[in-house]
């Protein structure tokens, strides 16, 4: 009678799987990203004036954090960007299905958007404090406008790239136009729209920083132009650590969801 050994009974215990492995070295990397820097500006290889070690920001954070400052100023931005989310995505969404499913549509709108989305969306913050003033409004519609043709062209993709085969047997079964845009299109272009609304979400968090530099007094943008203008390095910095945390954060829960959504894409 063959015997297991103690190793090999252990060690399927500590095999990592490859979602496991993947996230390891997702956590490494930026860790040890650090830690060079730690040691760069410790070791006097950089200029601490201008690029200050992470610990020296850490310490500033906590500051920040405990007086309260940068809680308001992180719900602030977070506040306009769902809201920036929202009214760009769903309109965007919408319009994405239509025009996958319709021809004439796509053939009317796709110029539109061809004509405006290289625009720099950021040339167009005078324009939105022009139209909107200094309120909310603007820096909202600056995110939504940031949202919206990311998730309309991956939208209209993904319909586009669904199989012929699926929407002649909705017309087979005289399935209504509400039921094929609920049962064929939504699902089938599910994918290319969870790739659109990460998208959409990345260029909504620089456009609202850009915005709150411009013409706000609060908001993590603003955060990060006052701390430029007293020349506080280390708060600067912190501003921008918060973004890329809030970017990496929404990007993780986003891929989650999609596991959910769409299992059969997981790897």
């Amino acid at each position: 009678m063959s015997t297991i050994s103690a190793a090999e009974r252990v060690s399927p215990r500590w095999q990592l799987s490859s979602r496991g492995y993947e996230r390891l070295i997702n956590l490494a990397s930026p860790i040890s990203l650090l830690l060079l820097w730690e040691l760069a500006a410790q070791f006097g290889l950089i200029d601490t004036r201008f690029f200050p070690a992470p610990s020296t920001i850490l310490r500033k954070l906590f500051a920040l954090v405990h007086s309260g400052e940068l809680l308001r100023h992180t719900l602030t931005s977070l506040e306009r960007l769902f809201w920036g989310v929202v009214l760009g995505g769903l309109p965007a969404l919408v319009l994405g299905l239509f025009m996958g499913l319709n021809r004439l549509l796509r053939a009317i709108i796709e110029p539109l958007i061809a004509a405006i989305y290289p625009i720099p969306k950021s040339s167009i913050v005078p324009l939105a404090l022009l139209v909107f003033g200094l309120g909310e409004s603007s820096k909202i519609f600056m995110v939504a406008v940031g949202v919206f043709f990311p998730v309309v062209i991956n939208t209209t993709t993904g319909v586009c790239e669904i199989n012929k085969i699926y929407v002649d047997v909705g017309k087979n079964f005289e399935a209504s136009r509400w039921n094929t845009f609920c049962t064929i299109a939504l699902p089938g272009a599910l994918p290319f729209i969870m790739t659109g609304i990460r998208l959409g979400i990345g260029m909504g968090l620089v456009l609202i920083a850009v915005a709150e530099m411009i013409g706000a007094k609060s908001g993590l943008g603003f955060m990060i132009w006052n701390a430029w203008e007293t020349f506080s390095v280390e708060k600067m910095y912190v501003g921008l650590f918060v973004i890329a945390m809030i970017g990496v954060t929404l990007t993780l829960l986003l891929q989650e969801l999609e596991r959910i959504l769409i299992p059969w894409r997981a790897t």
